[in-house]
């Protein structure tokens, strides 16, 4: 049987929050991003607390690569031993420290305030084990779900689509989407967009896949049927 258990935590100078998601299988458990560093002993805490002990961490799935979502990867690894699996499009930001290698957008002052707020040091950056890409499946992991590539935010950005059931509070799949989509005040696309038309294309593919519940990156779950098709960020 499989449960989900919503890890919740601050980013730096009181900036909101970011979601962590541990899904417990029946062979382990499989992690969704894995916050920014400054609350690593919290979600040390809330893995632990479920169960979730060295061995028994099979992977660890960054729906982007931006640093408040990857940035205690590389210390889950070497501690709980799950594999790190990303799309190869936003790897490149792992592998520099560079949350901006492959985006065509973001203000100057946005880059010269993001290293200095989530800090993305030699020793938090790593290469993925796993590559994904649209459609894999990651069953073989434990896990009854599919990639999808959700472009818009940034270029390598995922979701990760999984049966209901233990994880859906209402019937349908339900849907872990990274910052594509986000509910800080209320649902909508995420606020921060590299490329709008990418982002338009990735919510119109949403629209026919059944997804009941959707698990943001930032604010609380929601049902997909609040948000609405269009060009880009509502």
């Amino acid at each position: 049987m499989q449960s989900l258990k919503i890890i919740t935590l601050s980013l730096p100078l009181r900036m909101g929050t970011v979601n962590c998601y541990l899904v417990r299988t029946e062979s382990g458990f499989v992690l969704i991003d894995t916050g920014s560093s400054n609350r690593r002993a919290e979600l040390q805490k809330a893995l632990d607390g479920a169960g979730c002990v060295p061995g028994s961490l099979k992977l660890i799935v960054l729906t982007h690569g931006d640093f408040d979502h990857t940035g205690n990867a590389a210390f889950l690894r070497a501690r709980y031993g799950g594999r790190i699996a990303m799309h190869r499009d936003d790897a490149g930001m792992a592998e520099r420290g560079d949350m901006f290698w492959n985006r065509s957008s973001g203000s100057a002052v946005l880059r010269l305030v993001a290293p200095l707020l989530f800090g993305f040091s030699q020793s938090k950056r790593f290469r993925p084990d796993l590559h994904l890409a649209d459609g894999d499946r990651l069953t073989e992991h434990g896990l009854d779900a599919t990639v999808l590539s959700l472009p818009g935010h940034s270029k390598g950005s995922i979701g990760i689509l999984a049966a209901g059931g233990a994880l859906a509070p209402a019937p349908g799949q339900v849907l872990f989407c990274g910052d594509l989509l986000e509910n800080i005040t209320k649902p909508a696309s995420g606020s921060i967009v590299d490329d709008p038309a990418a982002c338009g294309a990735s919510l119109e593919k949403l629209q026919a896949l059944g997804i009941g519940t959707v698990y943001p990156g930032h604010g609380r779950p929601f049902a997909l049927s609040e948000i609405k098709p269009g060009p880009g960020p509502s």
